[in-house]
């Protein structure tokens, strides 16, 4: 069944730092799980979202389209990321999850996947 890893992280977290070293300290920990889940067989996709202020909501009102800068939701939380996982149970998908490095500070939720 595949499932998908959606990524939460506060808004306020400082920004990715400019330095090459300190950028890569930083990643390091999404490298080793990326690569973990790779090595286990059980990656699907995956990838980071740009900040939520770079998101542009649409909805269709009475047949016109409404268009707003900005995420859906006004929230202390963005969605950071995802990754899709193809595990044989629930409580695998879950297992992996609780590995992700955002779930030390940020919301991990898990969704199968339909059809």
């Amino acid at each position: 069944m595949e499932y998908m890893i959606l990524i939460y992280q506060g808004t306020d977290r400082p920004p990715m730092p400019s330095d090459p070293a300190l950028a890569a300290a930083a990643y390091a920990p999404w490298m080793a799980y990326t690569k973990a889940l790779i090595d286990a067989g059980v990656m699907v996709a995956g990838s980071q979202l740009a900040a939520h202020t770079a998101a542009t909501t649409v909805r269709m009102r009475d047949g016109k389209r409404h268009v707003q800068d900005g995420p859906y939701a006004d929230t202390k939380e963005q969605l950071a990321g995802y990754y899709i996982i193809k595990t044989p149970d629930l409580d695998t998908a879950l297992d992996w999850a609780a590995k992700c490095p955002a779930a030390l500070d940020g919301t991990i939720e898990v969704r199968p996947q339909v059809g």
